[in-house]
């Protein structure tokens, strides 16, 4: 795996601008809802307790558990609204579309209401969502970003298949060689060839509204084989990233459109692979179950160390924010250290560096990763319902070939060997002065950190092991030549 090292060495220089990107984008599926005061009767105290900790298992995304859980309060206690909402928003971050719909019922407070509408649009029940969005918003109560924007998509959606795939079983994009980790595609947007760029952190695709562009249904080509229609896009000014990636971004890839695409993105091997199938599993690979908020964004569980005890971390997987890791003040506790231990970066007010000892992905040991702190944690935190450590870049991602499964519910991560390296990109220049960050101009838009020189590294990581099964030797590394899957 020593291509990790040096995929993650990349987050030397990139740690305070990699701060400025991506995260306020969340914003569009934040949600405030007005919540039901109804008066219930008195909780069973078993229901009570199963909820307890099925509720306690969702925040710490576990769901396992949680999903164990909530189906024994149900069976307790099974009309409660407050767990069959629950029922849901599990079902919904397992990205069970029907099961979610099933545990909400007739249920008509906003809340409900809230996770029915996302349901409906990520199963592609297209009209159903349009007339539960419009139910939704009508509370004046309820204000709620996403469900506000799909809403103007939902309604001229009648009669689309959204994600229909054309021509091609399968087709690749050579991605173009950039000065970062970011993760740029070119593809055709309604027949015009642009560059879009994959951003784990939104949930919906979305178009660059700089030249006039509004939320639209759009056409996807990609490697000039395989066309993706009916793509439902929000818009949003994107000059900010362009002027950070150094490229002219005009689409983003989000998880509901990635999840369709079957894809492979290989950033050593400079390929962006879709398919029109489920893709056949590699000969050596990691698989890391993956969950959703609200349906919308990527999380994944990592642990703080290989012993079966290790703490784990609960990271948002954000491939606009070019670090490798960064965490918040609980985050770097359970790592063991404080925030006081850490190393200021000089010119990015605020930001903070240090290594993890250890992180595992899978069955992937990744020793001495390159962190940060400063990363708007505890913003995007006020927008979900699940508690976060942290959030993975780009730059731990571009050590691997991932591939999505089985509709993004987990994602295969192949090593990539020593030969398959490439020369390390350089560094573009710090962001200028008053350079918006990626989602400035959303309302609840992070502050970030000021703008800078390149700001110091900590020491570059060792080269990771791969951690093989129980009673197996490590796997070989893959083929550098290897073709795209």
């Amino acid at each position: 795996m020593t291509a990790v090292r040096t995929n993650l060495v990349m987050a030397r220089s990139r740690a305070g601008k990699g701060l400025r990107a991506g995260a306020c984008a969340l914003v569009l599926f934040g949600v405030a809802c007005g919540a039901a005061t109804q008066s219930e009767p008195e909780w069973p105290a078993l229901a009570k307790r199963w909820y307890d900790r099925a509720e306690a298992g969702y925040r710490q995304v576990d769901l396992e558990d949680a999903e164990v859980s909530v189906q024994n309060a149900l069976r307790v206690d099974p009309e409660r609204p407050e767990i069959r909402r629950l029922a849901a928003r599990i079902a919904l971050a397992q990205l069970e579309y029907d099961r979610a719909v099933q545990h909400l019922g007739t249920l008509t407070d906003s809340e409900a209401r809230a996770l029915r509408a996302r349901a409906l649009w990520y199963s592609g029940r297209i009209q159903e969502a349009a007339d539960e969005l419009d139910r939704l918003l009508a509370d004046p109560d309820v204000h709620d970003a996403w469900a506000t924007e799909v809403a103007k998509l939902a309604r001229r959606g009648a009669g689309r298949t959204p994600f229909r795939m054309t021509g091609g079983l399968l087709a690749v994009s050579e991605m173009p060689q950039v000065q970062s980790t970011a993760m740029i595609v070119p593809l055709e947007l309604n027949g015009e060839p642009a560059l879009g760029m994959v951003a784990t952190g939104v949930p919906e695709a979305v178009v660059d509204s700089s030249g006039g562009d509004q939320p639209s249904w759009v056409s996807l080509r990609f490697g000039e084989r395989l066309e993706v229609k009916d793509v439902p896009a929000l818009a949003q000014d994107l000059s900010g990233i362009s002027r950070q990636v150094n490229a002219p971004i005009k689409f983003l890839i989000g998880v509901n459109l990635l999840r369709h695409l079957n894809p492979t993105v290989d950033f050593t091997g400079r390929q962006f692979v879709v398919r029109s199938f489920e893709p056949p599993p590699p000969p050596h690979a990691t698989t890391v179950p993956l969950s959703y908020v609200r349906g919308g964004g990527m999380m994944l569980k990592a642990a703080l160390g290989i012993e079966e005890a290790a703490p784990s971390a609960s990271l948002l997987v954000e491939t606009s924010m070019q670090f490798a890791v960064a965490l918040d003040d609980e985050g770097w506790k359970k790592v063991g250290f404080g925030v006081n231990e850490l190393k200021p970066v000089p010119n990015a007010q605020g930001v903070k560096t240090g290594v993890l000892p250890m992180l595992r992905l899978g069955a992937f040991e990744l020793p001495q990763v390159p962190g940060v702190h400063g990363a708007p944690v505890d913003r995007i935190q006020k927008g979900l319902d699940m508690d976060l450590d942290g959030i993975a870049g780009s730059t731990l991602l571009a050590a691997f070939r991932v591939t999505l499964i089985d509709g993004g519910r987990a994602m295969w991560l192949e090593d990539m060997p020593p030969e398959a390296v490439g020369a390390v990109p350089s560094e573009r220049a710090a962001p200028s002065e008053g350079e918006a960050p990626l989602g400035s101009e959303a309302p609840d838009a992070a502050a970030p950190p000021a703008a800078g020189t390149t700001p110091a590294a900590p020491a570059s990581p060792a080269a990771p092991k791969s951690a093989a099964p129980a009673g197996n030797p490590p796997p070989p590394a893959p083929k550098s030549n290897a073709p795209a899957r």
